[in-house]
């Protein structure tokens, strides 16, 4: 190669040096906006899922306490929550 050719390269290495930087930090910035959105997405699958679980908790002790409190006759709890349903049903739609 002749000092030509060489003096040549120089100017394109100097100029390839800012760009090679401004590409790497724009991917950098596009990895941590995945990041970030991967993050709230699971920030939010998680609180649903805690929600999901209060909610079934909830159900459990009350089945639990229904099933273990002597004093309750099982039976008319049944029927009785039988009857609660008929009128929510009625409520929602009165001609059937």
């Amino acid at each position: 190669m002749s000092a030509g050719t060489i003096g040549a390269f120089i100017p394109i290495v100097a100029l390839s040096i800012p760009i090679v930087a401004i590409w790497t930090r724009h991917k950098t910035r596009i990895a941590e906006m995945q990041i970030r959105a991967t993050a709230e997405d699971t920030a939010q699958r998680a609180a649903q899922y805690v929600a999901k679980t209060q909610e079934l908790e909830d159900r459990v002790r009350v089945l639990e306490r229904i099933v273990t409190d002597k004093g309750y006759d099982i039976a008319a709890q049944i029927e009785a929550l039988r009857d609660t349903k008929a009128v929510e049903d009625y409520r929602r739609d009165p001609l059937n």
